[in-house]
């Protein structure tokens, strides 16, 4: 059996390969709300929530101009953003309406509620908040999870848009 992961560990930051500085921050920062921390002209931003040196960079170097990867290839299927409750959650799904940008998807997972989008560049985002451990649905042996998928109610997320 392989050896797990020391517990403590967990994922840093994500860079994204985008084709325009200016249209993932038209994103990234002007809807989303992340704050930039550093920026390279046009070939390189970084963007943080609560002044983390960075959870996010965004570059050109190897896409300036470039199109997202056709369908069937391989790469990121997505980057998960989580929020700290389901206020904050509702208030990014309110920012993303207000801007007009397409929702593909919105997802009750039982062990947390999603809402799935693209980006400018056709990068999946998952906008997500956990629940709390205590209220993770279990599987029936009670040794692991039991996801599930059904609809999330994005007029009930929208009415706690704030509220938190």
């Amino acid at each position: 059996m392989a050896e797990t992961i020391d517990p403590r560990v967990d994922i840093g930051h994500v860079h994204l390969k985008v084709s325009n500085i200016d249209q993932a921050l038209g994103f990234y920062r002007d809807v989303l709300g992340f704050e930039v921390t550093q920026r390279y002209g046009d070939e390189a931003a970084f963007l943080s929530a609560g002044g983390y040196h960075h959870h996010l960079g965004l570059n050109t170097w190897e896409s300036r101009g470039g199109s997202p990867p056709p369908p069937g290839t391989t790469g990121l299927y997505h980057v998960a953003i989580r929020y700290p409750d389901r206020a904050t959650l509702g208030d990014a799904l309110r920012r993303v309406a207000e801007a007009r940008i397409p929702i593909s998807g919105a997802t009750d997972h039982g062990v947390s509620e999603a809402i799935y989008l693209r980006d400018p560049d056709g990068n999946g985002v998952e906008l997500y908040r956990d629940r709390p451990r205590d209220e993770w649905p279990r599987s029936e042996d009670g040794d692991g999870v039991a996801m599930f998928n059904a609809p999330l109610d994005l007029e009930a997320l929208l009415a706690e848009a704030g509220s938190g």
